[in-house]
Order: structure tokens, then C-alpha cells, then sequence
């Protein structure tokens, strides 16, 4: 008879399993968010469509989603908490707990963890004394591990705000965020655009205006488009495609 190997899921050790913070919003915050959420909700033809940009929203304002939140939402759509918290808790982008002004992850899935992603989050974690989604104590970087981000080509990759800083090294990590907690200007790998706090991702997240530059693919990204134009290589048509 074979063994039977029990596995216990659930949410990572460190994550929360229940939504915390407020459990409402004081009147003139209440009121500046419905404004917003009108904007969000009347870019869709069902409201029940703009439920992850108001997740966003009200990210921005607490850092993370609370429970005043998440009914806030559901009260936007026509959806009870639970349905919202359903939703919601099923996303990583969406947190449960307050996040410092720059959410720094560093991959480690495969790729990168043997191009020395591991590496760059045990320095980082020594260097700001922080544990996994853990945040500094001047509340200037959350530190977390995150999924692979489709930037294998550039690794290993740290995300700060899930903009990408590519082809990282432990030093070069360290000095990303001692430049963070000091105040410097701070730009991502790819493209010019200065890099956003994490209440400012949020609101862009949700749909608000960018006026930032636009970030462009870098040369291993479009290198097989390259290769392919030089060659004269298409795809092959699907039968029946028009």
C-alpha cells in the first residue's frame, strides 16, 4: 500500500487569511472615493466589469484591501462582501496588509533562482532587516518573493511597484533600495518614466491617467521578432483565417 502524503493549503505563512484595517471610511474620504468609482464604473457596460480597477482604488487609499474596502466595492457593483472578498483574495496584486511605499519583489522561480534570485533576496532581506512581506521600519519597502513575470530573458528580476529592474546582482539590488529609502530618482530598466510610490501605481492600476514616458521592449525581447523579419519569417496561417 502506498503512503499517503497529506498537504495542508491555504495562504503562505506569512500572508493573512482575513481582510484587516478600517471597517469604513470617514464621510470625505467616502465621498471622494464614490467619485472616483463613477469615473471607473462608467467606462464598462456592466459595473460588475470594473470590479478589479476598484480593488485598485481603494488599494491605493489604505495600501492594502480592507474590509471597508471591499464593501465599499461591493456596494459600487451590486455584490455582497463575500463575493468581493472571493474575488479579491484570489489575486497576489490584491494584499492584506499594509504595504510601505515601494512593494520591492524579487523572483525566484526557476530561472532566476539559478541566475541568483535566491541570492538577491537573502541580501536584501540581511540588508533591510525585514523578513518575507515584511516592511522596513520607516515604512519606505515591503520585501516579498514573487512569481515569475515573464522577463526570463532579463534575469534574475526585481520588480519594485511591478516595474522591472532587470539583470540584478545582490549589489546592484542593495543600491536599488538604498536609493528607494534615501529619496532618489529612481528609474526603471526599461523605459524613462521616474518610478511611482505604490498608492500612485494603485490609482494608475485603476485606470487614472499616465502621463509618464512610455516604456518600451528591450533587445532580448524583440530579438526572435528580429531574427524573424531578417529571415522573411512569418506564422503559418491558420486554415480557414481570413
Amino acid at each position: 500500500m502506498s503512503e499517503q502524503i497529506f498537504l495542508q493549503l491555504g495562504p503562505p505563512p506569512e500572508e493573512s487569511s482575513h481582510l484587516q484595517g478600517r471597517q469604513s471610511y470617514p464621510s470625505a474620504v467616502l465621498a471622494r472615493l464614490k467619485t472616483d468609482a463613477e469615473e471607473i464604473i462608467s467606462r464598462y457596460p456592466d459595473p460588475r466589469s470594473a470590479l478589479l480597477p476598484l480593488l485598485h482604488l481603494v488599494q491605493a487609499e489604505d495600501t492594502c484591501l480592507t474590509r471597508a474596502g471591499v464593501q465599499f466595492c461591493a456596494d459600487q457593483v451590486g455584490l455582497t462582501g463575500a463575493q468581493v472578498a472571493a474575488v479579491a483574495t484570489f489575486y497576489s496584486m490584491y494584499r492584506r496588509t499594509p504595504t510601505g511605499d515601494y512593494l520591492v519583489g524579487v523572483c525566484t522561480n526557476t530561472l532566476c533562482a539559478i541566475m541568483g534570485g535566491d541570492d538577491i533576496f537573502d541580501a536584501l532581506k540581511d540588508h533591510l532587516g525585514v523578513g518575507n512581506d515584511e516592511t522596513t521600519a520607516d515604512g519606505t519597502i515591503t520585501l516579498q518573493h514573487v512569481e515569475c513575470n515573464a522577463a526570463c530573458d532579463y534575469a534574475p528580476v526585481v520588480m519594485v511597484n511591478w516595474e522591472f529592474f532587470d539583470n540584478q546582482t545582490p549589489a546592484s539590488a542593495r543600491e536599488l533600495v538604498d536609493a528607494l529609502r534615501a529619496g532618489a530618482p529612481v528609474s526603471p530598466t526599461r523605459g524613462r518614466a521616474p518610478l511611482c510610490t505604490f498608492r500612485q501605481t494603485q490609482r494608475l492600476l485603476a485606470g487614472f491617467p499616465d502621463n509618464r514616458a512610455v516604456h518600451t521592449a528591450g533587445e532580448p525581447t524583440v530579438a526572435g521578432l528580429r531574427v524573424a523579419a531578417e529571415h522573411n519569417m512569418h506564422a503559418r496561417a491558420v486554415e480557414g483565417e481570413h
